[in-house]
C-alpha cells in the first residue's frame, strides 16, 4: 500500500484525507479525514477577490493539516483548489500562501476535472452491485459549483455549474450583510430559476435523466441524510451509502427554508459553518431529484478526496 494525502480547497470548506491505498486491489484504508470551514469564497461572487480574512482562516487550517500529514508520514500529497480559486483576481497570494505551508503547489483544477475526481471517489466501491444500476448520476453539491457526472465505470458526461450553497445564499439571501430568515418567497423564486437554469446549462452535455442511480456527495447532502435519518449527532458510518427519499429531502428542506439562523443552530446535525447556507444547498438536492424523477437519492462520505487520493497512488492526473 502507499500512503498518500488529499487536499480538498472548495469555497466553502478544506477538508484533509491521509489512507493507504492499493490500487492493485481497490483498496482504500483511510486514516484521517477531517473538514475544517473557511468561507474560502466569502464575497467573491461580488468583489471577485478572495479576502484577507478568508486567506488567513485558510492558511490556519492548512498549517494545522501539515502538522497531520507530517505525523502520519504519507509519502505524497496532492492539493486541488475548486472554485472560489479558480474564480479570484488574487488567487497568486493563496499559491504563495499554501506552498509556503504545505510544500506544494495548489492545482487549481476545471469543473471537469473536479467532476472527474469526485466520480471516481464516490462509485468505486458501488460498482457491481445489482441493487445499484447504472448509469450513475454523481451530482456534487459545493460551495460555489455543483458538478453533475453520468457514466457506468468511467465518465461519460460531466458539467459543473455555477450554482452552490454559498453562492445562492450570497446572491439571493443576504440584505444588508444578513442572511435573510426564513427568506421570502421572491428570494426563493430567485434561487430556483437559478438553479433550474443551471440544469438546463448541464442537460446540454449531460444526460441526467438516463440515471438510474443518483449518488449524492458533499456537505449540503450529507446534511440534508443526517436531518433526515434523525442522528443525534453527525455520524459518517450512518450516513454513508445511506437512501434518503425525495420525500425525505423535500420535508427536510422545507423545514430548513422555513426555519430562522437560531433553529438551524440548534439541530446537531448541522456544522456551524453551513447553518445560513444549508436551505439553500437542499433546494439544489431537492430540484436535481424533481428533475430526473429520482425517488432516491444515494449518499456517499467518499468523493473527490478519495477521487484525489487514488490519482495520487495510481500516477493519474485525470
Amino acid at each position: 500500500m502507499t500512503r498518500v494525502a488529499a487536499i480538498d480547497c472548495g469555497t466553502n470548506s478544506i477538508r484533509l484525507l491521509v489512507a493507504d491505498v492499493d490500487p492493485a486491489t481497490g483498496e482504500l484504508k483511510e486514516l484521517d479525514r477531517r473538514m475544517t470551514i473557511v468561507r474560502l469564497g466569502q464575497g467573491v461572487d461580488r468583489t471577485g477577490r478572495l479576502a484577507p480574512e478568508a486567506l488567513e482562516r485558510t492558511f490556519a487550517a492548512c498549517r494545522e493539516y501539515a502538522e497531520v500529514i507530517k505525523e502520519l508520514g504519507a509519502s505524497r500529497l496532492r492539493f486541488v483548489a475548486t472554485s472560489a480559486s479558480r474564480d479570484a483576481e488574487n488567487r497568486e497570494d493563496f499559491v504563495r500562501g499554501v506552498v509556503d505551508i504545505l510544500g506544494v503547489e495548489p492545482e487549481v483544477i476545471s469543473g471537469d476535472q473536479e467532476a472527474e475526481f469526485s466520480f471516481t471517489g464516490a462509485t468505486k466501491e458501488l460498482t457491481g452491485r445489482d441493487d445499484l444500476p447504472t448509469p450513475y448520476l454523481v451530482v456534487d453539491i459545493g460551495g460555489g459549483s455543483t458538478e453533475f457526472v453520468v457514466g457506468e465505470e468511467h465518465v461519460r458526461a460531466a458539467r459543473s455549474v455555477d450554482v452552490g450553497c454559498v453562492r445562492m445564499t450570497e446572491r439571493h439571501l443576504v440584505h444588508d450583510g444578513v442572511v435573510t430568515d426564513p427568506p421570502t418567497y421572491r428570494r426563493l423564486s430567485a434561487i430556483k430559476a437559478d438553479i433550474e437554469a443551471a440544469l438546463d446549462l448541464a442537460e446540454e452535455t449531460v444526460p441526467l435523466t438516463e440515471a438510474r442511480t443518483l449518488v449524492g456527495l458533499a456537505g449540503s447532502v450529507t446534511t440534508v441524510a443526517s436531518i433526515a435519518l434523525g442522528l443525534p449527532e453527525y455520524d459518517s458510518s450512518a450516513i454513508h451509502h445511506a437512501r434518503i427519499s425525495l420525500d425525505q429531502v423535500q420535508e427536510v428542506t422545507g423545514m430548513l427554508l422555513s426555519s430562522t439562523h437560531e433553529q438551524r443552530a440548534a439541530i446537531p446535525a448541522i456544522h456551524p459553518g453551513r447553518v445560513d447556507v444549508i436551505g439553500a444547498g437542499a433546494l439544489v438536492l431537492q430540484s436535481v431529484m424533481e428533475r430526473i424523477g429520482a425517488q432516491e437519492v444515494v449518499v456517499s462520505e467518499h468523493d473527490i478526496l478519495d477521487g484525489i487520493a487514488w490519482s495520487v497512488a495510481t500516477g493519474d492526473d485525470a
